[in-house]
This record gives C-alpha cells, structure tokens and sequence, in this order.
C-alpha cells in the first residue's frame, strides 16, 4: 500500500483510500468537478477530479476507493488529480490501514491524566473524575482511543486523550498562577469539557458526525453525562455541580463558536484558555508538520485564518 505521507510531487499514485470529504463544486467557467479529502492512518490529502467521465464511479463519502491520479503541490500541500476511480471491493483493502492514529503513548498518556485525579483534595470532584477515568470501561474505551475532532484538530484516534490532556496541563498551570482559581474545579472542568465527543463523533474510520453530535452537539451531550453521574454520588452539592458544567458549557468561549454560556468564573476562562490555545498551536503544528514546499511561508490556513510561516532564517 501507498501511504499518503509518502506520496511525492510528480508521482503517479494507484491504491485505495477512504473518501473522508466530498464536494461538487464549479469551476470559474462553469465546469463541475468533485472536490475530496482522501485519508489514510498516516494522515489526509486532498484530491480532485476535474473530469467527470465514464472511468469515474459513483460514490459516497466515507466510502472506499481504489484511485488513479497524479500528486501536485498547491499552496504548500499535496493534491492528487483523479483520472480515474472506482469503489473498492471488499478484502481488496485492511480498514484499519485508514485509521489515523496519535503518535504518544496512549497508556501513558491516560496514566498521566489519572494522576490529576490523585491531586484533587475534593472528594465529590474526585469520585466524579474516578467515575468517568476510572470506574466506567466502557466510557474509558471509547474515551482513550477517539477522535478529538472531524477533521480540525487532533482528527486520528487518540487525539481526544491527547489534547485533553494538554487542557489539563495548561489549566493545572494557570490555576497554580493565579490564586483566586479552584484547582480542584479547574481539574475537573479540564478533564471533562470534550467527553461528550465520544457521541458526537463516530468511531473510525468513518470519524464523523452522529445524528446526537449533530443535533446536540459535544458541549450539550458532555454536560449531561457528567449530570447522569453526580446524580449517582449521594450529597453531590448543587451549586458544585453548576460550576462543572458552567465549565464545559462555556468552554468554548464566545457564542459565535458554538458556546450556549460565555465564561463567568474564572475557573471556566482558565479552561476556555487552555482549550484554546492547545486548538489553536495544534493547527500550526499541523500545518507546518504537513507542509511539503521548499520555501519559508506554508500558505494560507483557512481555519486560522492566515498565512503560515515556518521559523527558518
């Protein structure tokens, strides 16, 4: 198999991978073409069939194809121009060689999110946390190993585990900063604000959004399970519960992102902060990390909304 990292400008590339996004879309003059996002475990590529013809099969996204294109570089990134496709036939292919996956240690990284728990000195907080990362397999076996995102940031399984532990180091830091800060709240919210994607989004290697993440959405769906197990914890105080929640409904900062409440405590800021900023670093490190041109600037990047440069001089 012809793995996506491994394609060169130039090249022509045969295999099959999994059709991740599809557009129909037209060109300047009025010509349609298909618009993809080709993915493998070793990361995405865009492609594009410019001529629609009787060697181009109907498909779907979130299908199998077998593909024959050429590899170009635009704007510092591989594209492959289809000329011709077809759906893959079962066993012509191994799903999981299109599982994207983190390159941590995973049970070290769950080891490392564990030990906050053993920091938490509010023991309502800690049989909360414990609940979820401790007592609940079948939470903790889709928790380790999903997705943080459809295709943003942390897209490959793990990367849930891996950017909420991150949110957890930076508010564990910030909340030492700056005293007037729970740091048991601040725990608690870190660890939990992103549960909820574990609904939101399907397992690989389709990795996309589910009817519930569609009409709720991860923040809703988050709140409610952490409401699901206080009300299993006997005395769980109201008003401790508020705050939790106030902190995954809020992480997401402004409502223009997607966020029902905007940060009120400073407990909630620390972890919409935190949330944002390993977001945000993880894009360029992305962008950078998947650029394949010789020069300095990585081009434009649609979601953080520049141009991107690499730090050589």
């Amino acid at each position: 198999m012809r793995y996506l990292k491994d394609i060169r400008d130039g090249e022509q590339v045969i295999g099959h991978y999994l059709c991740k996004q599809k557009q129909t879309l037209k060109s300047r003059t009025g010509k349609p073409y298909i618009s993809l996002k080709l993915q493998d475990k070793t990361g995405l590529v865009d492609a594009k069939i410019w001529d629609i013809h009787n060697e181009i099969e109907e498909f779907e996204e979130n299908s199998f194809i077998k593909i024959d294109g050429i590899v170009s570089v635009f704007q510092g990134e591989y594209q492959i121009s289809i000329r011709r496709l077809r759906l893959s036939m079962e066993g012509e292919y191994d799903p999981m060689d299109y599982v994207p996956c983190t390159d941590k240690d995973i049970n070290g990284m769950l080891e490392k999110l564990r030990g906050y728990i053993d920091k938490v000195e509010n023991p309502y907080i800690k049989k909360l946390l414990q609940s979820f990362f401790v007592e609940d397999e079948a939470f903790l076996s889709k928790f380790t190993y999903h997705s943080a995102a459809r295709s943003v940031h942390h897209s490959y399984m793990g990367g849930l585990l891996e950017h909420t532990l991150s949110v957890v180091e930076y508010a564990n830091f910030l909340s030492h900063y700056y005293s007037s800060s729970n740091h048991d709240i601040v725990i608690a919210g870190a660890m939990l604000h992103d549960i909820g994607k574990i609904e939101e989004l399907s397992d690989f290697p389709m990795n996309d959004y589910t009817d519930l993440g569609q009409l709720l959405g991860h923040i809703m769906i988050g709140a409610e399970m952490v409401g699901k197990k206080i009300s299993q914890i006997k005395n769980f105080p109201p008003n401790l519960e508020a705050l939790i929640k106030h902190c995954i409904l809020a992480h997401h900062g402004e409502f223009e992102y997607g966020s029902p409440k905007r940060p009120k405590t400073i407990e909630a800021m620390i972890i919409h902060c935190a949330d944002n900023t390993d977001a945000k670093i993880k894009l360029f490190d992305e962008a950078i990390m998947g650029d394949h041109s010789k020069g300095s600037w990585v081009g434009f990047n649609r979601m953080l909304g520049r141009n991107i440069r690499k730090s050589d001089f």
